[in-house]
C-alpha cells in the first residue's frame, strides 16, 4: 500500500498522495511557488498509521502551486411562485490547484 496523508486547508479535509493534483480554497501564493501544509490529521504508510490529536506533530506535506483560477459558473436562482418574482445570479468560486510533491 502506498503512503498517503489527510490534510486540512480552507476548512476542508483532503486525502493526498505524492503526485496528486487537487483544487483547494484560494491560497495567496503565485503560480509556480511551493506551499507547505502543516495541518496534517493522519499519515499512513503500509501498516503504520499515525493519527493526530488534532494534528500529527512534526508532519508536513509539501506541494507546488500549478495555477490560480476560478471554477465553472454556478447559477443561483430564487423564485417566488405566487408573486412571480425571480432573481438569477451567477457565482464563480476562486481556487488554487496544487500538485503534491512530498509527504
Amino acid at each position: 500500500m502506498s503512503k498517503f496523508a489527510v490534510i486540512e486547508t480552507g476548512g476542508k479535509q483532503y486525502k493526498v498522495c505524492a503526485g496528486n493534483k487537487l483544487k483547494v480554497e484560494k491560497l495567496e501564493v503565485e503560480a509556480g511557488a511551493s506551499v507547505t501544509f502543516d495541518k496534517v490529521l493522519l499519515t499512513a504508510e503500509g501498516e503504520s498509521v499515525q493519527i493526530g490529536a488534532p494534528y500529527v506533530s512534526g508532519a508536513t506535506v509539501e506541494g507546488k502551486v500549478v495555477r490560480q483560477a476560478r471554477d465553472k459558473k454556478k447559477i443561483v436562482f430564487k423564485y417566488h411562485s405566487k408573486t412571480r418574482q425571480h432573481k438569477k445570479k451567477g457565482h464563480r468560486q476562486p481556487f488554487t490547484e496544487v500538485e503534491i510533491t512530498r509527504l
